[in-house]
């Protein structure tokens, strides 16, 4: 029996690229393109009208920009989980994406079997953080937003301790499976720990809660 593919949806103003990327993902058996949409705005009603389990969405767009796109698409009923597009040049802007409710992001030069692997890995619950680049991007505009530090600190006094191991290893790239493993746990233990901590820490995806510990100083 087979699983049923991954539902993707492509956003981006480029019709070069919303095609190269539509034939990358037909590439793989267990991912289905159900949508494609050239500005933010599409996105959202396409979202509407379709199941859509991921989105690739660009940051520069037309009518609506993929920051704002992102928001819209995580505050929907139904949310997609969301990969944020960017070039070196928009480096400024995955912050932004990120803490917009993106689940991760990917420069357009990405090796197309990594442009693969994260579709599967955001739709698995996990967070497109561990290429060397998306580590320097969030750590350089991240250390700016200083501000926020007290208040994490005082989210994470309510996680217990075995919280604060799950979250450590989270905040590092590591996927359910990788700190089961490095644990002791069953994955089903992880999720569990993982689901506590969004809510503890008021946020929705894990990305957002790499960001609070990074703020806390629970890891560097």
């Amino acid at each position: 029996m087979t699983s049923t593919p991954v539902r993707v949806m492509i956003v981006d103003d480029d019709a070069l690229v919303r095609l190269g990327l539509t034939d990358l993902l037909d590439s793989d058996p267990r991912i289905e393109v159900v949508a494609q949409a050239a500005d933010g705005l599409h996105a959202i009603e396409q979202a509407t009208a379709h199941r859509v389990d991921v989105a690739l969405v660009d940051v520069r767009m037309p009518c609506m920009d993929g920051i704002t796109a992102t928001a819209r698409l995580r505050a929907l009923p139904h949310p997609p989980k969301v990969i944020t597009l960017t070039t070196f040049d928009l480096d400024e802007y995955v912050y932004n994406a990120l803490a917009a409710g993106a689940d991760g992001f990917l420069l357009k030069d990405t090796d197309p079997a990594e442009i693969l692997r994260a579709v599967h890995l955001v739709v698995a619950g996990s967070a497109m953080l561990h290429p060397a680049a998306a580590r320097r991007l969030i750590d350089r505009y991240h250390s700016t937003a200083r501000p926020g530090a007290g208040a994490a600190a005082d989210r994470l006094d309510a996680l217990t301790p075995r919280e604060r191991d799950v979250l450590a290893l989270l905040a590092q790239g590591a996927t359910n499976a990788d700190i089961a493993t490095r644990l002791g746990m069953r994955e089903s233990t992880v999720k569990a720990h993982v689901s506590r901590i969004l809510t503890t820490l008021e946020v929705t995806n894990r990305v957002q809660a790499a960001l609070a510990a990074r703020d806390a100083g629970l890891v560097t």
